[in-house]
């Protein structure tokens, strides 16, 4: 296992400075968020133009990306496929192994979910990459006997685990267990059980980050430990201190 920082932990910044930001922090991986209308590089300007995508990588400091975080945004499914198949070029260009997407909103009908993901993970599959549905409250994830299901019905499917919307979400406090066979990202930031507490400061929160680690270490797991704040200039803490603290903390655990 290895500790990495997620890109959004300085979305309030450009993608150049959020790198930097990283290596002054002494991490050496980063788990690179694609989202479209985001604040850094979105799918369809990698999509069109992977070499300049790899341009703004390549010229700040010297860190390797370990995950791609990818929100798309609406597409119709051809539009979908044709750019998820080009961030495949992309992350193999990368050599990323790990690809994170978003599973459907609640109310998704979930044999309608484990056919787009299917036709998905094949495209994944058949370039050697690994598709991975992130946990989320507002996704059919939140449930995680719906994401044991995903993940058993689709082929090669993994997890990218953010146990903090198991913390607070529609599900709080079911046991997710089941789920860590099949985790290929940790997403990590503090969260408490109540209201507006999506983000804490570390250690004020209910995140069980020993007890994660341990089962992982159970597994074989041996990728990343991302550290996922997500900030984008409205946070009620230093983000810069939080995430040194947050990584500190993982580093100790492995």
């Amino acid at each position: 296992m290895f500790v990495s920082c997620s890109t959004l932990c300085f979305a309030d910044r450009p993608l150049e400075a959020a790198l930097r930001q990283m290596a002054e922090l002494e991490f050496n991986k980063f788990d690179l968020a694609l989202v479209e209308g985001g604040p850094h590089l979105s799918p369809s300007e990698v999509s069109a133009d992977p070499e300049g995508a790899l341009h703004r990588l390549r010229r700040g400091p010297s860190l390797s990306p370990a995950a791609l975080d990818l929100e798309f945004g609406p597409l119709d499914a051809e539009t979908l496929r044709k750019r998820f198949e080009a961030i495949c070029r992309f992350s193999k260009l990368l050599t990323v192994a790990v690809l994170t997407i978003p599973a459907a909103p609640i109310g998704t009908p979930i044999d309608a979910e484990i056919e787009r993901l299917s036709g998905l993970a094949r495209v994944a599959n058949r370039e050697g990459l690994v598709l991975s549905v992130r946990t989320h409250r507002d996704t059919l994830t939140s449930d995680p006997a719906a994401a044991l299901r995903l993940c058993q019905s689709v082929t090669g499917l993994g997890i990218t685990l953010d146990p903090s919307h198991y913390v607070l979400g529609p599900h709080a406090g079911k046991n997710y267990d089941d789920l860590f066979p099949y985790v290929q990202n940790l997403h990590f930031r503090d969260t408490g059980k109540n209201p507006g507490e999506e983000q804490v400061r570390v250690g004020q929160g209910k995140v069980d980050y020993a007890r994660i680690v341990t089962i992982l270490d159970r597994h074989g797991y041996n990728r990343s430990l991302t550290v996922a704040l997500i900030n984008h200039g409205d946070c009620a803490f230093d983000v810069e201190v939080e995430v040194r603290k947050m990584k500190l903390l993982l580093e100790s655990l492995i």
